[in-house]
């Protein structure tokens, strides 16, 4: 067997020359899929137990080369493999490897195979991998959320359009709106799941392979639900990562969306929060500050999933079939992305239960000026008062009220009625309590519709956990 190391094109008896060390480092990515040892391993493995039972190597070929995969496996482990540069990437360091170790046996691994379908399927399984991590960390982040609403189920607070004080709402209502962003999250990278679950090996360079393959039972051992039905397509395909990131970015645009509301909510203008010291940070030259960093860096890092998703669209774009060398760029943003969103649902699934609600300060703001107007419109119309005619009279109500500096709390029967005769004693009473117990539809905000939407969560979480076996 030739030796590949310093020939700078292994394996080939094609060139003559070596390649320029510029090029070798330019085309190089060792850097980048080290990471994918123990999926090329195990793929290997399967490979060449197919081959033996297939008839198409000795099987004491497939033995030793089984065996001197699972060493090389602990050497990597253990730090204390040679990884040689040189040799472009990890799969060629673990098939030279493997040749020091058993000989010309290992040559025989790379029989019905390709780096093409060899490299798609180690990424097949690793975004698999990847996918049921977050997924994992999803939940535990629901369940964050779900603790934290139920810690705080009578909490009262403004619910906001524009950035406006809108209506009152209960903070478990609120806190339960990202719980379903999440659980959209969830669903989308299951789903992301099924379509990467599909083996790709034994599809040869781009044409398929003239050996008798067992591919089914390949796709069994490294537990993939089904093959690939085009060799053409199984090489070139990186739709999974184009849709795993695209998850990634949906999932992280909700991560910021919360992240944008703790940092409102624990400055001193709403003061409805404050973020443990042990999730916020100090300033260099002001004593004072307590920065909330990581609900910033989560906001931050969103920006970078986004550009890995945009910048591997870009890589897709217009390539022709089957498999071109551009396709080197899909590990970068995919492993780059998974870190960086799973640390981010850790560290956000941690801060949550540290948060300190201000529950006074959240009734307050609830109560303060005008955010029971609808329900003085809603009072008019159950009078039989057409809604838009309603909603004009509590305009001007409103209009008065706020030009003489006082709340609707402040406001006279006679004041009232001097914007509409409709009005009697009872309005007096209107309140937070009245104008969430007036919102008993599915789905709202409603004391008895959230307390039972907590319990559903509560359920589907526990489906999830035992669907997932967790």
């Amino acid at each position: 067997m030739p030796d590949p190391k310093g020939r700078g094109k292994p394996w080939s008896g094609r060139f003559a020359k070596k390649t320029n060390p510029l090029v070798d480092a330019y085309t190089g990515s060792l850097d980048i899929d080290a990471t994918l040892y123990s999926h090329d391993i195990r793929a290997s493995i399967a490979h060449a137990r197919m081959l033996a039972r297939q008839r198409i190597i000795p099987r004491a070929d497939a033995n030793a080369i089984v065996r001197g995969l699972r060493e090389i496996e602990r050497e990597i482990e253990r730090g204390e493999f040679p990884f040689d540069a040189s040799l472009e990437d990890i799969h060629t360091n673990i098939e030279s490897r493997l040749a020091d170790k058993i000989g010309d046996a290992a040559g025989r691994l790379h029989t019905a195979r390709s780096r093409n379908d060899q490299v798609a399927t180690d990424l097949r399984l690793s975004t698999k991998d990847a996918i049921e991590h977050l997924m994992g960390a999803i939940y535990d982040l629901q369940s964050a959320l779900l603790d934290m609403a139920e810690r705080h189920s009578s909490v009262v607070m403004p619910g906001y359009t524009h950035l406006q004080r809108a209506q009152p709402v209960l903070l478990a209502h609120h806190l339960l709106a990202y719980f379903e962003m999440l659980e959209r999250d969830f669903n989308r990278f299951a789903a992301c799941y099924v379509r990467t679950n599909v083996l790709p090996l034994g599809s040869g360079a781009l044409a398929g392979v003239p050996y008798p393959l067992d591919r089914a039972s390949v796709a069994k051992e490294l537990e993939f639900a089904a093959i690939s039905r085009n060799s053409i397509d199984a090489v070139s395909d990186r739709d999974f990562v184009a849709e795993f990131l695209a998850c990634a970015a949906i999932c992280a645009m909700h991560l910021s969306r919360l992240a944008e509301e703790i940092v409102l909510w624990s400055t001193a203008e709403f003061g409805f929060m404050e973020i443990d010291d042990a999730f916020a940070t100090g300033s260099s030259i002001m004593p004072q500050k307590k920065n909330p960093d990581v609900a910033e860096l989560a906001r931050g890092r969103t920006g970078r999933i986004y550009g890995n998703l945009v910048g591997f669209l870009t890589v897709l774009k217009a390539l022709p079939l089957s498999y071109n060398r551009d396709l080197q760029e899909d590990k970068a943003p995919l492993f780059e992305t998974y870190e960086s969103l799973l640390l981010t649902l850790f560290v956000m699934a941690e801060m949550l239960p540290s948060i300190r609600v201000n529950e006074e300060v959240m009734r307050a703001a609830a109560t303060a000026g005008y955010t029971l107007a609808t329900d003085l419109a809603d009072y008019q119309v159950r009078k039989g008062v057409p809604f838009r005619e309603a909603h004009q009279a509590v305009g001007k109500l409103v209009r008065y009220a706020s030009g003489r500096g006082k709340g609707l709390s402040e406001l006279t029967l006679k004041e009232y009625q001097r914007h509409s005769p409709l009005f009697e004693e009872d309005v007096l009473g209107l309140d937070v309590e009245a104008s969430l117990r007036a919102r008993d539809v599915p789905g709202g905000t409603a004391p008895q519709r959230v307390a039972e939407a907590l319990k559903e969560a509560r359920r589907r979480l526990a489906t999830e956990e035992g669907e997932n076996g967790e």
